[in-house]
């Protein structure tokens, strides 16, 4: 068996990682709400993501506002497949 990832292992960051491997990219305020956690919070997330390679965020416009968008890097969705398969792995016998 492998070891679980941890910087995956907080549950708001697992979940973060699961919502931004379905898009290629995602408004901070999108993730924010679906996630149901402060806009510190989150930024703490995404800095701690970042800072090991595994999501990216970028400042633009929308609508006439700025805002910032948030994309998982390659290394991110390897470490994130990496990591469910270990989860599945560890239940497997359930």
């Amino acid at each position: 068996m492998g070891e679980l990832d941890r910087t995956l292992q907080a549950p708001a960051r697992l979940r973060l990682m699961t919502m931004l491997a379905t898009v290629s990219e995602v408004e901070f305020v999108t993730l924010r709400d679906g996630l149901d956690v402060s806009d510190s919070v989150l930024s703490k997330h995404v800095a701690a993501l970042a800072e090991v390679g595994y999501a990216r965020s970028r400042k633009g416009t929308l609508a006439g506002r700025r805002t910032t968008w948030v994309a998982i890097t390659g290394k991110g969705r390897k470490a994130l497949t990496a990591h469910v398969a270990e989860l599945r792995a560890i239940i497997g016998d359930l």
